[in-house]
């Protein structure tokens, strides 16, 4: 039982190295962060399109008030042009009428209370637009500098590498192994000349004679120095 305890919290220790590791590493965490900003833009977006579909409603609505206003106002003059030409009681158009222009304040007051609104909304939406366009600069921002940091990261990586390699090189073992063998040419070719010379000294007379003649080069000066002796000691 200790022993699978034991196992337990070896390997929680593991995932929790694991976990800071994943924190430490700068490209996680960047990788980390965009994904974060990505939601927020995605959240900010949601919000910009709802508070820019209710301005356009208040806006419509704000039009139809006004234009409904206007419609009010043109209905009572046409009641009283009717009592005026006798087609219509006047005291009747005058009622109607009186009727039809409170309606046209009533409308003409929303409709002003949805310009105020939609003018709120707007700037609501104008602030929201920004926070978008921030968030959406600083995405990209973020992601060509992760870009930029796994190219470094691979590239520390393998310098790191390399330099691990070569600072396991025994430099010193080298130029002694190389010093060793330079030691070992020149000892046999010292050897080689002593064999050749030893080979020389043991020809015979004939051997020494033969290796004149085939020469070449070697009997015309014999020849020389030979008449030059008959000459001193007067033998024809």
């Amino acid at each position: 039982m200790s022993g699978l305890f034991s196992r337990i919290l070896r390997l929680g220790k593991s995932e929790a190295h694991s976990v800071v590791d994943k924190f430490e590493d700068p490209i996680k965490m960047t990788e980390q962060g965009i994904r974060e900003l990505k939601k927020d833009m995605e959240e900010s977006m949601r919000s910009l399109a709802q508070v820019k579909g209710i301005v356009i409603r208040m806006r419509n609505d704000a039009e139809n008030k006004k234009k409904l206003a206007g419609d009010y106002e043109s209905k009572a003059m046409a009641l009283l042009q009717k009592a005026k030409q006798g087609s219509l009681d006047m005291a009747e158009a005058e009622r109607l009428a009186t009727e039809i222009l409170a309606r046209k304040e009533d409308v003409g007051q929303e409709a002003l209370r949805l310009s105020k609104e939609v003018t709120s909304q707007d700037n609501m939406a104008n602030q929201l637009q920004r926070n978008v366009d921030k968030l959406r600069t600083t995405v990209q921002r973020y992601e060509n500098d992760l870009v930029t940091l796994r190219a470094r990261a691979k590239t520390a990586t393998a310098t790191k590498k390399l330099n691990a390699q070569i600072a396991r090189v025994d430099s010193d073992g080298t130029i002694a192994m190389l010093e060793k063998m330079r030691s070992k040419v020149e000892e046999d070719e010292s050897l080689a000349t002593a064999y050749g010379e030893i080979a020389n000294s043991g020809q015979s007379i004939d051997d020494q004679i033969n290796k004149a003649l085939s020469g070449g080069s070697s009997m015309p000066e014999a020849s020389d120095s030979l008449a030059a002796l008959k000459a001193k000691m007067n033998i024809n």
